[in-house]
């Protein structure tokens, strides 16, 4: 998306601000090397703050919980998508031996600052091709992550990689949103998800690509900042094509971490795909 593209779009979803706003633009992606991926500095340094609900023990602890248990006593941990530690570190912290793959070395920085990280073993690389060594007991993917692979191909790649990572009975684990295109009215293609203050945030979709991407408008002492970051959304069921071609089969399916129910009106979905036991 281009700025004028932005600047349209956030004249119609946030005009009582919009004027008051010189524009500039801060690089969501690659402000400094194209190693860093979507996530370089700009991101890394500010992440744990922006997403600081997502740190919260009510939102961290059944994560911890529920992979813990498919973990098991003694068992590895493989971690598509690291970041700082979010889930890692805790994890650790339970016992189990945790591995991440990590294509943003900003992030992987931020993870070695912290109390623990040290003994996290990070492999740098595309979490759907890099290798890490050994087998795992349990490998996943949280927060949307999977949609940070904006090509089915690589998706697919993706849940190949996890299965060569498995060992027999192993389990690979994905939190990740319904497409939610009923909140798209005929003709509509941005759908605002957060708006207070001096901030914006909007998704633009489209939906014969399954295309999305989230764009972010901060203003900050009257300069306003433009970030956005482009992603590939996928249906549970297609999700699951993708487990059988990897050679996994779904063992279970939830709407959340704690096992509640996963309906037609579930937003978001944990899903559980097991590799055979030999």
């Amino acid at each position: 998306m281009t700025l004028n593209q932005a600047d349209a779009v956030a004249t119609r979803l946030w005009p009582a601000r919009k004027s008051e706003v010189p524009w500039v633009v801060a690089q969501y992606g690659r402000p400094v090397t194209e190693d860093d991926g979507y996530f370089g500095e700009v991101v890394a340094a500010g992440y744990d703050e922006s997403s600081a609900q997502m740190f919260a023990a009510d939102v961290v602890d059944p994560v911890v919980g529920f992979l813990a248990e498919l973990a098991g006593g003694g068992g590895r941990a493989l971690e598509f998508g690291v970041g700082t530690g979010r889930i890692a570190l805790p994890l650790a912290r339970r016992g189990v031996e945790v591995h991440g793959i990590e294509l943003s070395r900003a992030m992987v920085r931020r993870l070695r600052d912290k109390p623990g990280g040290g003994a996290i073993g990070v492999t740098v690389g595309d979490f759907a091709t890099a290798k890490a060594d050994g087998r795992f007991s349990v490998a996943y993917l949280v927060y949307n992550t999977i949609m940070n692979l904006t090509s089915q191909d690589a998706q697919v790649d993706c849940f190949r990689n996890a299965a060569e990572h498995l060992a027999p009975g192993g389990c690979f684990v994905v939190e990740v949103v319904v497409p939610d295109l009923r909140r798209l009215p005929p003709g509509q293609d941005a759908v605002p998800f957060r708006v207070d203050g001096g901030r914006l945030g909007f998704d633009l979709y489209d939906v014969a690509t399954q295309s999305m991407s989230s764009h972010h408008v901060e203003v900050v002492d009257g300069r306003g900042r433009y970030l956005e970051i482009p992603f590939r959304y996928a249906w549970p069921a297609e999700l699951d094509l993708m487990a059988r071609i990897a050679g996994l089969r779904l063992r279970e399916r939830w709407d959340g971490w704690t096992r509640e129910p996963f309906t037609s009106d579930s937003r978001q979905h944990v899903s559980v795909w097991e590799k055979p036991a030999d």
